[in-house]
C-alpha cells in the first residue's frame, strides 16, 4: 500500500507510526519532510519548528537525526529566496546518496559472502529484522550483500527472523521472494537452535545507531543472536552506511531506547514493557560493513574522518 505524504506532519506520523521504517530510509523521509514543512513558510523560525517535530518522532535511529542537522546546516546557509528549492535539492541528494551507499555495502558484503561460503554448498546465512530496499531507498544494508551474491550465481539460503511484536521478517521473507532468493521465515527464539546445530554460516544484521566504541543499537533480539553466534563460532557482522556510526554517542550505555506502545503486544491489562531496540557490544561483532569496506567493531575511529 502506497502512502501520499503531503506535510511535514503526515511525515512524521509516517516515522512515528512505522509506515516509514529503517535507519536509513527514516533519515531520508525526514529529509523530505523538511521540505514538505517549508513549502509555504521558509522562515527561520518554520525551519526550526519542522526539524523539532521530526526529530521528536524515534529517538534511537540516529540516520534521522544525521538528516535533520543536514538540513539545517545547508538550509541555514541558504538565501529565503531559494531556501525552498534548496530543501528540495538536498532531501534529493541524500537520497541518491543512500542508494550509492547500499550499492558499495553490497560490493564489500560480497567480498565476505565469499570468504565464508562453504565450498560445494549453499551459504547459510541468517539476518533480523528487515534491513533490505524496504528499509533504505533501494538494495538494503544487510540484505545488500546476499542480494550481490545472489545476482552473482553464488548460491544462498537466507534463515529470516521474524521480528515479533511487529514480525519485520515477514517484510525480509517478502522481499526475498520477490528477488527470488531462497530462503526460510522462523520464530525469533528458533534462531540460537539453529545456530548450535550448526546450519548458520555467517550472520548479517543492520543497524540503527552504531556508538565510537562499535556498541551496536538494532532490532530488539538482536543481542541474543549475537551472543549465539559468539558462543558457536559463527561471523557475525553488521552492515550500515556512515550516516549509522555516531561518534558523538561513546559506547551502547548511551544510546537511547525507544520503548513502544505495550498495546502492540496485545497483551491486554498484563503489566508489559516494549523495547524496540536492544545493543550488542563490539566484542562480539565481527566487523562492521560500510561503503567504506570491512572494519572490526572496535577500530572505528578510522571512518571518522
Amino acid at each position: 500500500m502506497q502512502v501520499r505524504l503531503n506535510t511535514a506532519e503526515d511525515a512524521a506520523h509516517a516515522i512515528r507510526s512505522m509506515q516509514v521504517r529503517g535507519a536509513p530510509l527514516i533519515g531520508v523521509a525526514a529529509a523530505y519532510g523538511v521540505a514538505l514543512g517549508l513549502r509555504h513558510d521558509a522562515s527561520d523560525s518554520q525551519l526550526a519548528q519542522v526539524i523539532a517535530l521530526l526529530a521528536a518522532t524515534r529517538p534511537t535511529a540516529v540516520n534521522l537525526h544525521w538528516a535533520l542537522a543536514r538540513m539545517r546546516r545547508v538550509l541555514e546557509k541558504s538565501a529565503l529566496a531559494i531556501r525552498r528549492e534548496t530543501a528540495w535539492q538536498e532531501a534529493r541528494a541524500i537520497a541518491a546518496e543512500d542508494v550509492a551507499t547500499n550499492a558499495l555495502i553490497g560490493v564489500h558484503g560480497l567480498r565476505l559472502l565469499m570468504l565464508h561460503q562453504p565450498k560445494d554448498a549453499v551459504l547459510q546465512i541468517m539476518t533480523h529484522c528487515n534491513a533490505g530496499r524496504l528499509a533504505t531507498v533501494a538494495h538494503g544494508t544487510a540484505l545488500a550483500p546476499i542480494y550481490a551474491a545472489h545476482a552473482a550465481g553464488i548460491p544462498v539460503h537466507v534463515w529470516v527472523s521474524e521480528t515479533r511484536p511487529r514480525n519485520q521478517g515477514l517484510l525480509t521473507a517478502w522481499e526475498l521472494a520477490e528477488a527470488r532468493v531462497p530462503h526460510t521465515l522462523i520464530a525469533d527464539n528458533a534462531a540460537g537452535l539453529l545456530v548450535m546445530q550448526g546450519k548458520v554460516d555467517m550472520l548479517i544484521v543492520g543497524a540503527d545507531r552504531i556508538a565510537a566504541n562499535g556498541d551496536t543499537a538494532n532490532k530488539v533480539g538482536t543481542y541474543l543472536k549475537a551472543l549465539a553466534a559468539a558462543a558457536h563460532g559463527v561471523p557475525f557482522y553488521v552492515a550500515a552506511p556512515l550516516s549509522t556510526i555516531d561518534f558523538s554517542c561513546p559506547s551502547g550505555q548511551d544510546i537511547p531506547i525507544e520503548e513502544r506502545t505495550a498495546a502492540e503486544l496485545g497483551a491486554g491489562d498484563v503489566p508489559a514493557i516494549n523495547p524496540a531496540f536492544d545493543i550488542t557490544p563490539a566484542h562480539v561483532i565481527t566487523g562492521i560493513i560500510s561503503e567504506r569496506g570491512v572494519a572490526a567493531a572496535e577500530a572505528l575511529a578510522q571512518w571518522k574522518t
